[in-house]
């Protein structure tokens, strides 16, 4: 087994360390969630309900050491962490409403009895979780496909192991029934042997390119469904909007928040060239200037802390460097803040118009500007992208709007709010490489279970004259 650890990326201070899960592990996980699947999934849906309920009061009693736990293991700021368990418990009924209204039961009366729609689970689902939001994403997964009747091995960020544990002991303590929900904690290996168990579901949040190694893992194995939750390089579009200023919180809150480690986090701002998009860029730049990047228990409150780690940190400042090697113009430069760990880095804005950059996220607060002449190519310019996870327009014209919702190719488009603006009653989701047309939060009980059509008749009836050409 392999000894690893997870550290505060403010501090360097280790907050969790164990061993991850060895294949023989992984593989008693996955028989365990096997075992107890038919038991799960033939009880009544109310005792199902009750469990996540009961997960639920769990959730609420422990929200305000598991915040505290999520803002040391990830460094994100407390009012972050906050909000992040508020809607975990907020997602059981969330839940329990869409998959009445998305998979629940139907029947209709026919000459011969009925017809009737129902819905069954998967059987084993693996879930996958992010370290960005490592209670909140997977926890998406998790609680739809437990009111399914499907079970869980979960598989927490190796970032995030610490939040991946609290989650456990939340369900364990909720008294669920033994093997319907199970956890192994580990890196890519761990993951890698995870998938190589006969699973019958993975319900993924995370990178684009690690979506695309699925995609191609399971291409022959049609049994497994696949709902990949994954990246964008996401545009946002300011066109006529006469307060600069109110512009800028939008262009902000989309591209820096949570140090830009969302997947809808805005990475290119598309302007109109001349002195309309001067001024919007230069009140962008301004704001950002304003921004505080601290440890989450400082004080005052930061507005946002570190990067998941220093070595995310390296990464996204060398995709930064070559943009700007390849002719981008710095606006505002990137770098260390303060005398503060190497995870801590300052929002960069640079201009990229006319050049020839990677279409490819850079997770971090990042924002690259591009100027065009006219609307239709600021529609062009958004959809210049393999990805179409958000997108976003700002502007006092309402035309506009109606023209760009119609052309926009993205799962979650927003008008004069931020990129980042989701909501649970929602799906969430995206195109391309953002996806593989399964949106979470109210549709993730769409691929939790699966429709079942049934024609019954209540007695055996001779259908002789339904029988054509008999002789």
């Amino acid at each position: 087994m392999t000894h690893f650890i997870s550290t505060n990326p403010a501090t360097g201070e280790t907050v969790w360390e164990g061993e991850a899960a060895s294949v023989e592990q992984v593989g008693a996980a996955v028989e365990a969630a096997r075992k107890a699947f038919p038991d799960w999934a033939d009880r009544p849906r109310g005792d199902r309900i009750d469990a996540v309920k009961r997960y639920q009061a769990v959730l609420k009693e422990r929200a305000p050491e598991m915040a505290e736990a999520i803002s040391r293991e990830t460094g994100k700021a407390l009012w972050e962490t906050k909000t992040e368990l508020a809607s975990m418990a907020g997602k059981v009924d969330i839940s329990i409403r869409a998959y009445d209204e998305r998979t629940g039961e139907r029947s209709n009366d026919t000459a011969f009895g009925r017809a009737v729609l129902r819905h069954r689970p998967h059987g084993v689902s693996a879930v996958l979780g992010p370290f960005n939001f490592p209670g909140h994403l997977p926890n998406g997964h998790i609680v739809p496909a437990l009111l399914a009747g499907d079970t869980v091995v979960f598989k927490p960020s190796e970032e995030t192991p610490l939040t991946g544990q609290l989650m456990a002991e939340c369900l364990e303590a909720a008294d669920l029934p033994k093997g319907v929900f199970n956890m192994v904690q580990g890196g890519r290996d761990t993951g890698a042997a995870l998938l190589d168990q006969p699973i019958d579901a993975l319900m993924f949040t995370g990178s684009g390119a690690a979506g695309a190694h699925f995609r191609r893992k399971f291409a022959d194995d049609l049994h497994v469904i696949l709902a990949l939750e994954l990246g964008g390089n996401n545009p946002l579009v300011v066109w006529d909007a006469a307060d600069a200023e109110a512009v800028a919180g939008i262009v902000v809150q989309s591209a820096f928040v949570t140090t830009g480690q969302r997947c809808s986090c805005a990475r290119r701002l598309i302007v109109p060239e001349g002195a309309a998009g001067d001024a919007i860029v230069e009140a962008v730049a301004a704001l950002s200037d304003r921004l505080n990047f601290a440890p989450w228990d400082s004080d005052p409150e930061p507005y946002a802390g570190p990067l998941i780690s220093e070595k995310a940190a390296t990464a996204a400042l060398a995709a930064l460097q070559q943009r700007i090697d390849a002719g981008a113009k710095v606006i505002r430069a990137s770098g260390p803040v303060d005398n503060l760990p190497g995870a801590f880095v300052k929002p960069a804005i640079i201009d990229v118009t006319g050049v020839a950059v990677e279409d490819e996220e850079m997770f971090a607060p990042f924002l690259q500007v591009i100027r065009v002449p006219n609307f239709d190519a600021a529609i062009a310019a958004a959809n210049a992208t393999k990805y179409g996870l958000s997108a976003g327009l700002v502007s006092d014209d309402a035309k506009h709007w109606d023209r760009f919702i119609n052309r926009i190719r993205a799962g979650v488009v927003n008008f004069n709010r931020p990129t980042t603006g989701a909501a649970g009653d929602m799906p969430f989701g995206g195109l391309g490489a953002s996806g593989n047309h399964r949106p979470s939060a109210y549709y993730a009980a769409d691929y939790c279970a699966y429709p079942v059509a049934s024609f019954e008749a209540g007695a055996v009836k001779n259908i002789e004259s339904e029988i054509k050409g008999l002789r």
